[in-house]
């Protein structure tokens, strides 16, 4: 069965208490789901703001970071909320970071009612650049190719 979307939200939502905003006044959660052997783990993440505003980070990429500490890169789907937004979407740079991992992923926002959105990552980032593009168009990656055939 796994994790529901609502239990996600409901650990995004309470995340949100550990965000540090002073700036913007506006935490934000975000709870990774990955899938390794099967098995599903929840890796949290919240918003941390910095003075220098460039180099504050958003809660999906805090929660990514943890689960690649973790040592898990196989990601099915992340639920984002913010206390005084719904639908909260991702911001493009953590889009292209989900994209790095999985580009089937999918992202589960509240709607204004409470109840989940479901969407997937390609409905937000529809040209989105990969890992793969990356190797197709390397000049390395073709050198490597041509030297095992």
């Amino acid at each position: 069965m796994g994790i529901s979307y609502e239990q996600l939200l409901a650990e995004a939502k309470k995340i949100t208490e550990k965000s540090y905003c002073p700036y913007s006044e506006f935490p934000v959660g975000a709870a990774l789901v990955t899938v390794e052997t099967g098995e599903e783990k929840v890796y949290l993440g919240c918003n941390i703001e910095n003075s220098s505003y460039s180099m504050a980070i958003c809660a999906e990429r805090t929660a990514v970071c943890q689960a690649v500490v973790n040592g898990h890169k196989n990601f099915s789907k992340i639920a984002i909320i913010a206390s005084n937004l719904k639908p909260c979407s991702p911001c493009g740079a953590c889009l292209q970071v989900l994209a790095e991992f999985s580009t089937d992923i999918e992202i589960i926002l509240e709607n204004t009612d409470g109840t989940p959105l479901i969407k997937r990552l390609k409905d937000f980032l529809p040209n989105m650049f990969t890992p793969e593009l990356l190797k197709k168009s390397s000049p390395l990656f073709k050198e490597q190719k041509d030297s095992n055939q």
